[in-house]
């Protein structure tokens, strides 16, 4: 017999068998009797059916054997009946499939059913409602948030890109959207930010550029935890090498710059291998990341920043006004190490320094390139190692054969005869330089309306130096040395002009802090101001007034500020700061926070800090509780310095009973400790806050995970 072809509605291929009967129940059907649904040969099924064959168990309708289709077959299928029709109520249509899988959403659902789904679950905040109107174009929001970065306005950059354009507009970001805003978290040292913007950046299909991982190595280097920051910088170094990426020299400038503020000069050298392998062509912004890690060594920074200004030299390689910054920041931050090591590798370099080398085909770009640049790049490469070894090697020479050596030829350089009229070095610059022909020295009279009184002292940044103008390095122990090794004021200024490098007022505050106090070369600083005509601000003055505040001179400092009132500046807090530096007497103290609070100037906690310091260094314990009363007057809330100064003011001497002897100073500090703990109980302290709190944009309650808590813990918050 052969197959029996029936028409089946394509509802009943997962429909159970009590909804088919249900559905297939017809009038003239009695019940036992399935409705034959077939059409004459040569025609096609109905449409919304299809065809199955009796021989498949599968599709047999309901009722169709005929051991089903008696009326009083038994009682057990009827009850089967029931139970099938009770588990089938309040079952709706497309809500069988979550009984039998666990997947909510599909690779294909849209991310506007998640969240409208999530929203359902009570899960996300309420969605913003789509803004009206035409859309604004990806290129607009780059635009809009560079110019809000440039106002220092990050936290709102980043909520009209997070917030406005992917929310509200649901515009498609692109890659400059993204660098852009991790260029502006990389400036204020967000870091965490700003590799968060990366990875949404990459899980959206787009490539980072150069600009991308430059913006993200700054982020490293001025993060406010540096070891944290190095491991990142680190961290993605090794992901770009295992993906082969190159890197331009800009790229590699930011690499440098999270090594010299990060870690120290051994780090840098080792990138600047890279650099150099790479085939790229030094210039002045690659050493000057290298002077930054120098100064980072507080005792042998100076010595080091003078080794890499020869290699500079050598290269041809012409230094501009940052890098003289930061030669003078080395000379204020650093001291030179061992003077006989300092001797030998300055004034007396090693016969194997780094050798310049020529790479393959680049003789001629070498040539065209000194022609065109005027020698301000190398087109020549170097051996880094050599200059490492250099740098860090120890003195092969034993301490006693240095001595002997030394005294050798001051010995030598006394027996020479001098002119009798010429004179002699002054002590200051007698301990930095011992001269071998001091005939040469000329001095002029100081005065102060005139110009440096100028000496034909040797410079060291000066590559033509002669090798016998010195003979050795004495005791290097000022900021004042270091700069007479450097030319002293008039000598460094002419080496700038020699290199066509303008000085700036951060070029004089930085001189105004290396020379020495009320001497002529401090007073002749604002002519030279006035004769490069570099416009004087409230900082240069500052800097003048608390040279002379840390020496105890407090009438001194004062007498900065007709000055600074005659260029047509006013001081500000840091100006009445500097001042109270030397207000070591109750009076004076209380007299400046007087002639502030008479200037409608509410003191600040610096100012407060200031002060306390000089009164614990004075044990004034009177003065103390005076501090502290104005500071409870004036609502000004304590911080964490000043609560730590204060801590160890009220701390008894160590070593003491009182029950062997009665010392007055511990009356004193009873009295004192008596006010200071009544004050911490009606005073608010001042929280320290977060680096990262002002960039922060504001988030719901309960989004923020337990992982990211943790890893804000670990990094200080």
């Amino acid at each position: 017999m052969g197959s029996l072809r029936l028409l089946v509605p394509r509802w009943c291929r997962c429909a159970s068998p009590a909804l088919l009967r249900t559905r297939c129940a017809a009038p003239g059907v009695g019940s036992g009797q399935a409705p034959l649904l077939s059409r004459p040969p040569g025609q096609g099924p109905l449409p919304g059916w299809r065809t199955c064959s009796s021989s498949q168990a599968s599709c047999k309708l309901p009722g169709s054997d005929p051991r089903d289709s008696s009326a009083g077959s038994s009682a057990g299928a009827t009850e089967e009946q029931k139970d099938d029709e009770d588990d089938d109520e309040g079952v709706e249509f497309g809500t069988l499939s979550d009984k039998f899988s666990s997947r909510k959403y599909y690779h294909k659902t849209r991310a506007r059913f998640r969240d409208l789904k999530l929203q359902e679950e009570g899960e996300e905040e309420p969605e913003r409602k789509p803004r009206r109107g035409p859309k604004n174009t990806p290129y607009w929001y780059f635009l809009r948030c560079k110019a809000l970065i440039k106002e220092d306005k990050l936290a709102e950059a980043l909520e009209l890109f997070e917030v406005q354009m992917l929310k509200e507009e649901r515009v498609q970001p692109e890659e400059s959207n993204y660098t852009v805003l991790i260029g502006g978290c990389g400036r204020v040292g967000y870091v965490k930010k700003a590799f968060r913007l990366y990875n949404d950046m990459k899980k959206r299909g787009l490539i980072p550029t150069e600009a991308t991982y430059t913006a993200l190595f700054n982020a490293c280097a001025e993060s406010p935890w540096k070891d944290s920051g190095l491991q990142s910088a680190l961290k993605l170094r090794q992901q770009l090498q295992s993906k082969n990426e190159e890197l331009n020299l800009i790229t590699y400038h930011a690499l440098l710059k999270v090594c010299a503020l990060c870690s120290d000069l051994r780090m840098c050298l080792d990138v600047l291998k890279e650099i150099v392998q790479k085939g790229h062509v030094l210039t002045a912004e690659t050493f000057s990341f290298l002077l930054m890690s120098c100064i980072k060594d507080s005792e042998n920074g100076f010595r080091f920043a003078l080794q890499v200004w020869q290699q500079m030299n050598k290269l041809g390689i012409k230094a501009d006004s940052h890098t003289y910054n930061l030669m003078l920041r080395a000379a204020r931050d650093c001291g030179i190490g061992d003077p006989a090591v300092a001797s030998q590798l300055l004034l007396n370099p090693p016969e194997n320094s780094p050798q310049l080398k020529l790479p393959p085909g680049r003789q001629k770009e070498k040539v065209k390139n000194q022609r065109k640049k005027g020698s301000e790049s190398a087109a020549v490469q170097f051996d880094v190692e050599a200059m490492e070894k250099q740098l860090f090697q120890e003195s092969s020479l034993q301490p006693e054969e240095q001595i002997q050596q030394q005294n050798k030829d001051v010995a030598r350089a006394e027996r020479e005869p001098t002119a009798p009229d010429s004179p002699s070095v002054p002590h200051s610059r007698a301990g930095a330089l011992m001269r071998r022909a001091q005939s040469e020295m000329e001095w002029k009279q100081p005065h102060l309306s005139q110009k440096l009184p100028f000496c034909n002292l040797p410079n060291l940044l000066d590559s033509r130096m002669a090798d016998t103008a010195v003979v050795s390095l004495g005791t290097v122990a000022t900021p004042s040395h270091r700069l007479a090794l450097m030319g002293d004021v008039e000598g460094f200024l002419n080496k700038m002009k020699e290199d066509n490098a303008e000085p700036n007022i951060k070029t004089f505050t930085l001189l105004a802090e290396l020379v020495e106090p009320q001497s002529p070369s401090e007073s002749s600083l604002l002519a030279l101001l006035d004769d490069h005509k570099v416009k004087v601000d409230v900082t240069f003055f500052n800097t003048l007034m608390r040279k002379r505040s840390k020496q105890g001179d407090l009438e001194g400092a004062k007498s900065v500020l007709p000055a600074l009132v005659k260029r047509g500046l006013s001081p500000n807090l840091q100006t009445f700061c500097n001042l109270a530096i030397a207000c070591h007497k109750q009076q004076d103290g209380l007299q400046l926070l007087s002639d502030l609070k008479r200037s409608g100037i509410t003191p600040n906690k610096y100012i407060y800090s200031t002060l306390i310091a000089a009164a614990v260094r004075q044990l004034d314990y009177s003065y103390l509780t005076e501090i502290l009363r104005d500071m409870r007057n004036n609502q000004v809330p304590p911080n964490e310095v000043i609560i730590r100064q204060l801590e160890f003011a009220a701390r008894y001497p160590p070593k003491f009973d009182r029950y062997k002897y009665k010392n007055p100073y511990l009356e004193k500090i009873d009295g004192f400790r008596g006010y200071y703990y009544r004050w911490l109980k009606v005073m608010a302290g001042e929280e320290t806050p977060h680096p990262w709190a002002k960039y922060r944009t504001a988030k719901p309650q309960g989004q923020h995970s337990e992982a990211e808590a943790v890893q804000e813990k670990g990094a200080g918050c």
